[in-house]
């Protein structure tokens, strides 16, 4: 019985790490840390969150696309007198030599029109372009609601 519990223990602490955020690369940009959360049925938006580092001259974030979604965003929240608001942004910089973190409440991707839930333990495909390192993918995993790197994200 205890080997029975051991075994599933492995298997299960397995399944848990192949959903860990994976890294990626393209010229001087790393991404890492990236992950998204769980949907409903019904949710028609999420927020897609990393940090990405540049090595080299600064660039900036142009695009960003899903198969999952009809349409992903380049967002921010800021605030608006009293009010956090949010809103969509033509670019995202990434400083030469620096980092920008991509996290709830602040700079973030938004999937728009998601096609079906999002389920923690899946991976998102996210294909990210900049404007001068070009194009790269991240498989992004999914966390349950609640989990990940920064708490809730509200919108």
């Amino acid at each position: 019985m205890k080997r029975n519990i051991l075994a599933l223990l492995v298997v299960a602490l397995g399944f848990s790490f192949s959903v860990q955020a994976q890294e990626a690369r393209v010229g001087s940009i790393k991404i890492e840390k990236a992950y998204t959360r769980s949907t409903v049925p019904g949710q028609m938006a999420a927020g897609g969150f990393m940090k990405i580092e540049n090595k080299g001259a600064a660039d900036q974030l142009v695009s960003a696309s899903s198969p999952v979604a009809g349409e992903v965003q380049l967002h921010e929240m800021a605030m608006d007198g009293n009010v956090m608001k949010m809103r969509q942004v033509k670019d995202i910089v990434v400083p030469s030599g620096g980092e920008v973190e991509l996290k709830p409440g602040g700079l973030h991707l938004m999937f728009m029109n998601i096609k079906a839930p999002l389920t923690a333990g899946e991976t998102v495909p996210v294909k990210l372009k900049f404007a001068k390192a070009g194009e790269v993918e991240v498989k992004m995993p999914v966390n349950a609601m609640g989990a990940g790197h920064g708490g809730a994200m509200k919108h």
